[in-house]
């Protein structure tokens, strides 16, 4: 079948983080034609650069404005058309759609979430006064829900050193050897720096790899010059590829992460982390982060789950750090979990049977 997917960053990268993998997924997996409509494309193809040009070359990248028919470049009509995360689709592409001889599908792309009442919503139609078929589609951990993005599953052994990407062989040479490695993705309304000297009280040894833009916005949060001990070595890593972030999380003993894409990274990396979810005004973000705990600490030891609650709510380190070999054992059998639950393929494989 032939896709669409309409992509708007609202998010710095998380956004088209998602809608790249759903569309090397489709692509490279499934056999499917996909064509991506993104409002910056800069961002899409820095997260796509690094990727294997057989992989990148089944993708049909285009511009925002490039989707609406056109004498010089005609758009073919789609089966599927997917809106991620509810983004309006551009009146032009839609008048195209209304003189098809036969009309798409169309996927509100909703975002992941653990809660419980996804399940009443998934798969349920959203009559549009234009006739066009449209229906909500949600991500989520439950069977009867949309699934998770997977693709691609990364190693569960640990890598060697000379397996280092290009572009962060200079970052990794300043590694220390018996220092334990943390990477930072977080909003700037993170209590980062009070986490990094508490940290850096444990007698334990940390390299701290922090993301494009990361270090730049630490010193913003604060009027003074960050100054930690020798225990704590901060290392700012470039931008770098989708599957280069994927990589790197997988070479840490502890994460956090942000957005959708590097929440299920995370996960699938199977190490314990903090997922630095965004805030909401209504406070609906606690809401969300309380139903992927309920799931990720069921039949949990009281221990663990309260120590894994109080770091996800920034807890500083020294009130949690000593229940992390449990932590690390937990989120192992996680990914197990998680790859067994959605060995149908996930997210990509359930699309195509719900349009089937």
């Amino acid at each position: 079948m032939r896709w669409d997917i309409f992509c708007q960053i609202v998010d710095n990268y998380g956004d088209a983080g998602v809608c790249w993998r759903l569309a090397r997924s489709l692509t490279s997996l499934h056999g499917q034609e996909v064509r991506i409509f993104c409002d910056d494309l800069p961002t899409l193809n820095l997260l796509a650069s690094g990727v294997d040009q057989s992989i990148k070359q089944k993708i049909d990248i285009q511009p925002w404005e490039a989707s609406h028919v056109n004498a010089r470049h005609p758009v073919q009509t789609p089966d599927v058309v997917i809106e991620a995360f509810g983004c309006e689709l551009p009146a032009r592409y839609m008048a195209g759609l209304f003189i098809a001889p036969v009309k798409p599908i169309i996927l509100n792309l909703e975002y992941l979430s653990a809660e419980p009442w996804i399940a009443e919503f998934h798969g349920k139609p959203s009559p549009q006064s234009h006739g066009i078929p449209k229906y909500f589609f949600f991500p989520g951990f439950q069977d009867e829900v949309g699934g998770l993005l997977l693709d691609p599953i990364p190693s569960e052994v640990h890598e060697s050193e000379k397996l280092t990407p290009e572009d962060l062989q200079s970052c990794w040479a300043q590694l220390r050897p018996h220092a334990k490695r943390i990477s930072v993705f977080c909003y700037p309304d993170a209590p980062l720096l009070r986490w990094l000297e508490d940290l850096a009280n444990s007698g334990e040894n940390f390299d701290i790899l922090l993301t494009h833009g990361q270090l730049e916005q630490l010193k913003l949060s604060t009027s003074k010059p960050i100054i930690l001990p020798k225990s704590i070595q901060l290392i700012s890593i470039p931008f770098v590829s989708q599957d280069e972030y994927d990589w790197v999380l997988t070479q840490c003993d502890f994460n956090i992460v942000r957005g959708e894409d590097s929440f299920v990274r995370a996960q699938l990396a199977g190490k314990p982390f903090i997922w630095h979810i965004y805030q909401q005004k209504d406070r609906a973000h606690e809401v969300k982060l309380a139903a992927f705990l309920d799931l990720y600490l069921d039949n949990t030891p009281q221990a663990l789950r309260l120590a894994v609650i109080n770091a996800m709510t920034w807890g500083m380190p020294s009130q949690w750090l000593e229940s992390l070999d449990a932590w690390n054992a937990h989120a192992k059998l996680w990914r197990a979990h998680l790859l067994k639950k959605h060995g149908d393929g996930g997210l990509p494989a359930r699309l195509i049977r719900f349009i089937a």
